[in-house]
């Protein structure tokens, strides 16, 4: 796993320009501690920092190719971050065609299979990955993001080319680009939903899932090579049962090859149990120790539990439990909330980030978790996206989430998320905004997406658009925070669940049976009964947890009161005062929920502080 970064201008020559390549590259070293590299050509800047993670000493980057043009130069030159699962197949492949490899890495396997096939060689590649490859012979730069959007990649288009990166800092450290926060970048951050290839900054794009972007002299153009398509499925459900554990078999045997320390994320919900359980049954059918896993809690938490509507236990005994069940090395990593809310970590949350994004406690949590997993491990499995494509989630089951004009996940916050989101903004702004009617809007383009399996039943279609939904514009979300939280810390963290052949396979499944026994994630749960046990077989669906302590409340509340006291915060001429002061001088009397703190408290929060921090223009928001 690793950061990419690079510049292209047709205009200029870019050798005059290495300090600012170099600082676009440092950015990125969070993403890659071990090695940095640089290509610099006149038309292209290509820039890497490495987290070495398979062929140690020979995947070096960026990589060119030994064949070289008549000019001198080699054919293509690669910058890659992710891992491509299916690389032994393809170097298998690719040297019956007579291809030579230096190294054992992906990397060179990617490079090649660009040389043999062009860019239709991404439809080939099984993983999780963003990339840049120039090629000399054209003088074309070819951007590539893997199906689901596991890794990020944005761009920002300039007269004379491209600047690109793993993540916004990296362009935003190039003088051609500049940050202004927009009408609809706005929109996006604060309406807990994801457009597609949007983000709040004026200019600035990412690639979209499952999308390339070919960059010449005369242009750049977009251009998708996979999407979630309308199949029947005619397998009956056993035949379906069998070929969803057919296909985990296999993915995780795939993921678990590694060269550096590897574990798993352990909640003892299902999801995470399934992933441990077969990582074990992997690593003992090649001979390998015990498998380490690791869990999260909070000080205090499980000693005071009492049940929620969305929790009935804590996590810790079921995770024990599947430990002892699949014979792990586990570990529990425990949080204090005085940590969550230290400014230190706050900052290290936003510039994980980079962007005005958030999600409440999960953030500073998901740090401090992979920062302690970090000094023992290096590559992490974990469950993330299983409810997205089993159905596990609270709204897939509710039937006013379900039958709703809105995003699912809008219609159990307790309250519309419009006027959550937008309770601290003054009028105007609130007005300009319109966020009911952009909300409505992306709900409507979305939708016109789904694609439809003739004959079905108007709830099958319903809940076809459900999962839809969830897999588009809602997972994408949580794919976002599971990679800069991990990144930001040096832990390379891959989502089996993200495999596309599983998710196409369970997408095509009707909904009935995926809830077959009248229960969440049915297929997956019938496709791994053999490894748990009963306890986790049968627990109901629990988030990741969020701390109940009403002390992280009140000190989020407390930097409410900062943000408004300071005559300098830069948010502070799109505040309505008095609504800000009438909730911070309410006493805290309850934990707040997950979404009152992603829509509400920390909202005004989170965008001051990035708005200074990456010194954003208001532009024409003020």
């Amino acid at each position: 796993m690793c950061g990419i970064t690079g510049w292209v201008d047709f205009h200029r020559d870019l050798t005059q320009h290495r300090e600012t390549a170099e600082r676009m590259v440092a950015t990125m070293a969070c993403r890659g501690p071990d090695a940095e590299g640089l290509w610099l050509r006149p038309r292209i800047a290509l820039g890497h920092r490495r987290l070495a993670v398979i062929d140690i000493s020979g995947g070096q980057q960026p990589m060119s190719t030994t064949e070289t043009t008549s000019a001198g130069d080699p054919i293509a030159v690669l910058s890659y971050s992710g891992e491509v699962y299916n690389f032994t197949e393809l170097r298998t492949e690719l040297a019956a065609h007579g291809h030579r490899f230096r190294t054992r890495s992906d990397t060179e396997v990617v490079l090649r299979a660009y040389l043999q096939w062009g860019p239709g060689f991404v439809e080939r590649l099984n993983g999780m990955f963003a990339f840049a490859i120039w090629d000399n012979r054209t003088e074309e730069l070819l951007l590539v993001r893997d199906r689901l959007g596991v890794k990020p990649l944005f761009y920002y288009p300039t007269p004379d080319g491209v600047l690109f990166g793993s993540e916004p800092k990296a362009i935003l450290a190039n003088p051609a680009s500049s940050a202004e926060l927009t009408l609809d970048g706005l929109r996006d951050a604060i309406s807990l939903l994801r457009v597609p290839g949007q983000t709040p900054l004026r200019g600035m794009y990412e690639v979209k899932p499952g999308h390339l972007v070919r960059v010449r002299g005369n242009g750049l153009v977009q251009q998708r090579y996979w999407a979630l398509t309308a199949r029947p499925h005619t397998d009956d459900l056993r035949t379906t049962v069998g070929r969803v554990r057919e296909l985990l078999d296999d993915i995780i045997d795939r993921q678990m090859i590694s060269d550096v320390p590897l574990c798993t994320l352990l909640s003892g919900g299902l999801d995470s149990s399934v992933i441990t359980a077969l990582a074990q049954h992997t690593a003992n059918k090649t001979g390998g120790s015990k498998v380490r896993t690791f869990s999260v809690d909070f000080v205090g938490y499980t000693d005071s539990f009492e049940p929620e509507p969305l929790r009935e236990a804590p996590d810790g005994p079921y995770a024990a439990a599947l430990a002892a069940h699949a014979g792990t090395d586990h570990s529990t990593i425990l949080l204090d909330n005085a940590d969550m809310v230290h400014p230190d970590v706050r900052e290290k949350v936003l510039r994980a980030w980079d962007l005005p994004y958030g999600i409440g406690d999960h953030d500073p949590s998901l740090y401090l978790l992979f920062k302690a997993i970090r000094a023992h491990s290096t590559v992490a499995l974990s469950g993330e996206s299983a409810d997205e494509v089993f159905g596990g989630y609270l709204w897939y089951h509710e039937p006013r989430a379900v039958q709703a004009d809105t995003f699912p996940w809008h219609a159990v916050t307790g309250s519309p998320v419009p006027s959550m989101s937008t309770r601290f903004f003054h009028r105007d702004l609130v007005e300009a905004l319109n966020l009911p009617e952009y909300i409505a809007d992306q709900y409507r383009t979305a939708l016109a997406e789904v694609p439809h399996v003739p004959g079905r039943s108007d709830f099958e279609r319903r809940m076809r658009n459900a999962n839809y939904l969830n897999i588009t514009r809602w997972m994408p979300q949580l794919l976002d925070r599971k990679d800069r939280m991990s990144m930001a810390t040096g832990l390379e963290v891959r989502v089996p669940f993200c495999d596309h052949r599983l998710v196409e396979y369970v997408f095509g499944t009707p909904w009935s049976m995926k809830t077959f026994d009248g229960r969440e994630k049915s297929l997956l749960r019938a496709a791994a009964q053999d490894l748990l046990p009963e306890s986790i077989l049968q627990r109901r669906k629990a988030p990741y947890p969020s701390t109940t302590d009403t002390a992280y409340d009140e000190a989020i509340n407390q930097e409410l009161g900062k943000v408004v006291a300071d005559p300098n915060s830069p948010l502070l001429p799109l505040l309505d005062i008095d609504a800000c002061l009438e909730h911070t001088n309410r006493s805290v009397t309850r934990p707040l929920s997950l979404f009152e703190r992603i829509l509400l408290t920390e909202t005004p929060i989170r965008l001051n502080s990035w708005i200074g921090t990456y010194d954003v223009s208001l532009g024409q928001l003020i």
